[in-house]
Parts: C-alpha cells; sequence; structure tokens
C-alpha cells in the first residue's frame, strides 16, 4: 500500500505572511492539527508546516502573541516529508523516528499534495506497523 492511498488529500494550506491566528482558524475548520506552509499561491511549494503544537512552544510559551505573529515566525521548515508513492511502512517509519505525528506527501515539484497522519496509519497498515508508530511517538524525549 501507498501513502497515496491513504492520505487526506488536498489540504488546507498558508503562506508564510499568513497569521497565526488564521492558521489557527484554518485548523479549527479542518479539524487538525498541522497546517503546510506554500511560498505564495503564485507558487504552491511546501516550505514549512505549523503545528498546533508550533504555536504553543514557538510564541505561547515564550510569552510572544500569536495574535501579532505570522506562520513563518513558528513554522518548522524544512518539513519532514514524503512521495504519494512511497510505502506505508516507509512512512511509518519516518513519523516513528522523527517523533511525528503527521507529514506533508509532496510531488516531485514540491507541491503539497495531502497529509498523512498516525490516524491515516492506524486505520490502513498492519496492526504492528501502527504500534510502533504511536509508541515511539508519544515516548518521552
Amino acid at each position: 500500500m501507498k501513502v497515496k492511498d491513504i492520505m487526506t488529500k488536498d489540504p488546507a494550506v498558508c503562506m508564510p505572511d499568513t497569521s497565526l491566528r488564521d492558521v489557527a482558524m484554518l485548523m479549527v475548520d479542518r479539524d487538525c492539527g498541522e497546517i503546510p506552509v506554500v511560498e505564495s499561491s503564485e507558487n504552491p511549494r511546501l516550505v514549512g508546516v505549523v503545528t498546533d503544537r508550533d504555536i504553543v512552544v514557538r510564541a505561547v510559551a515564550r510569552g510572544m502573541s500569536p495574535l501579532e505573529m505570522t506562520a513563518a515566525d513558528v513554522m518548522t521548515s524544512p518539513a519532514l516529508t514524503v512521495t504519494p508513492d512511497t510505502r506505508v511502512e516507509e512512512c511509518a517509519e519516518a513519523l516513528a523516528d522523527r517523533r511525528v505525528r503527521r507529514m506533508p506527501v509532496i510531488d516531485d515539484d514540491g507541491v503539497c499534495q495531502g497529509i498523512v497522519s498516525q490516524a491515516d496509519i492506524a486505520q490502513h497498515a498492519p496492526g504492528k506497523v501502527t504500534a510502533k508508530v504511536v509508541r515511539t511517538a508519544s515516548e518521552p524525549i
């Protein structure tokens, strides 16, 4: 099975200058915890991601006002990515190795085609693969 078979297609994206409030609203509207950041509307190449944790750790916990910040201020860049043709087991390994719960899926041009998450793995991958991803990502650092 490949990532393209289980990923969430056509995710909401933002640009580096998108306000964190708007990024958070996208998370609420799409019921997700990660928003891919693309270079611009003219060039949809992935440049990073903003997670709900990025907002908390890189803004709120540091006493900064997220209402005065943009995606570029807190985004993780470069983002760990896979391609649509990556095998699900390989993707699960990457999630576990990097201790992340979600990862953008990009095409050969670097354009975000989807997001694959632990939940996607849990719903579609063999139990042994799922168990490793969940166990590793949940271990204390």
